[in-house]
């Protein structure tokens, strides 16, 4: 019997070695066939990738520009184009630029926004007011190389404006409608911060133009332009020194109350997710920004015409059209967030939008214009100067409590309206570089 048992194991043991090498060569067939020619199922994984990279940019596509509502107004840009060249009817090009670029903002606010899922709060809203402030930007520079001046000047004031006043106000009054039976709190710290550096750049802004209208100047034109841009340059180094403070110094002194918030509560009711991928925003910057720069040129040029034909003053454009356009995706987002009770990143937007205009928008087109040849100074004349002061102002006022309800946002709502109507009957004494 033993052996018998013996036997049936040998050939057992036959067998499975038998099959075992079998299958190696199979095996072996098999990686030698794949070598030389792709199997189906390669070629079925493949296709399935690019189906889904497909699936994926359609529906970066559906969220970026079919399901906004208001990309209804996407094709007056295009239109704009065509009344520029066909007619010489401004004022037409003019509305039709500026309603094009409404979209356009509102949208790399949603691109910013996507892109902030990925790069965390504190470098979010950087990316939110840096980008909201592309469209300012690019129409202040192409105005710039066409040699003016006073309207950079006025675009860029009435952004602080706009943001300080009007996008702030309209965030804490719907803030505070929404949230009635609780008061809304932000960080003091960062709020503090920010009111410093705007008084700094009042500071950069009052006195070439106090030097200019008191005639104290050693040499006449020449001084006032040389301490602008050196002003520029401490302002720029000023800016440099905020970010690397904010961001790498001392980055606990920023952490937000919503942040601290968010991180105790455990179970939220909804979970914000981003809908698009963190390239998919990148690449739809990209685009927007190129595309809101091709129109801003065309809104530029039609400026002057405009303020012709509706007998408005290029001030009242330049400082209350052109921002209220320009600061669609900070008026957007800022509200979004206040009703949310997101306030630090609300303030992030609106006074970090403010602060990054005055301490490096304006500092670097003075620069850009020194290597340009262009004689772009601070000096924003004594009205505006006064208003952007008395500005800074109530708004540092409003902020020193660390709390907002909806009668502060209709105050700032309220201030807007008479800085509105103080440009609307004001004349620009200065024709200069337009």
């Amino acid at each position: 019997m033993g052996s018998v048992g013996d036997k049936l194991d040998i050939e057992s043991d036959e067998e499975i070695s038998f099959s075992s090498s079998h299958a190696t060569n199979k095996i072996e067939s098999l990686h030698f066939e794949s070598a030389h020619m792709a199997s189906p199922r390669s070629f079925y994984s493949s296709r399935v990738l690019r189906k889904v990279h497909q699936i994926s940019y359609f529906r970066s596509v559906y969220f970026v520009i079919l399901k906004a509502k208001i990309n209804v107004l996407l094709p007056f840009g295009p239109l704009a184009i065509l009344l520029h060249y066909l007619t010489k009817k401004h004022e037409w090009v003019f509305f039709f630029s500026l309603v094009g670029i409404t979209p356009l903002a509102e949208r790399l606010g949603y691109a910013t926004e996507q892109l902030a899922f990925y790069t965390g709060p504190t470098v979010g809203g950087l990316l939110n007011a840096t980008f909201g402030n592309a469209t300012e930007m690019i129409i202040s520079l192409y105005a710039l190389n066409n040699g003016m001046m006073r309207v950079v000047k006025q675009s860029l004031l009435g952004s602080i404006l706009s943001n300080m006043l009007l996008v702030l106000g309209c965030a804490f009054f719907c803030g505070g409608i929404v949230h009635q039976q609780k008061v809304q709190v932000f960080s003091k710290a960062t709020a503090l911060v920010n009111s410093g550096l705007l008084l700094m750049a009042v500071m950069g802004l009052l006195f070439p133009a106090v030097l200019h209208f008191t005639h104290t100047e050693v040499h006449f034109g020449k001084s006032e332009l040389a301490l602008s841009r050196f002003s520029s340059c401490i302002m720029l180094v000023a800016y440099a020194s905020y970010l690397f403070f904010q961001l790498k110094s001392q980055p606990n002194l920023y952490s937000s109350i919503d942040e601290d918030r968010e991180n105790n509560a455990e179970n939220s009711d909804e979970e914000e997710a981003p809908e698009i991928t963190q390239w998919e925003a990148i690449g739809w910057l990209a685009i927007l920004t190129v595309w809101i720069s091709v129109l801003s040129g065309y809104l530029v040029d039609a400026i002057e015409g405009a303020s012709d034909s509706m007998n408005m003053p290029v001030s009242f454009i330049s400082v209350i059209l052109l921002p209220i356009v320009g600061n669609a995706a900070e008026h957007a987002s800022a509200i979004m967030f206040a009703m949310k009770d997101k306030l630090d990143i609300t303030l992030g937007v609106a006074i970090g939008s403010s602060t990054q205009i005055s301490m490096f928008v304006i500092p670097f087109c003075v620069v850009v214009g020194w290597f340009m040849g262009k004689p772009m100074d601070l000096n924003f004349q004594l009205f505006e100067t006064a208003t952007l002061f008395i500005t800074v102002l109530v708004v540092a006022f409003m902020l020193q409590e660390g709390t907002s309800n909806y009668f502060k946002g209709l105050m700032l709502i309220l201030c807007y309206l008479i800085v509105a109507a103080s440009f609307f009957v004001h004349v620009d004494p200065s024709k200069e570089g337009e």
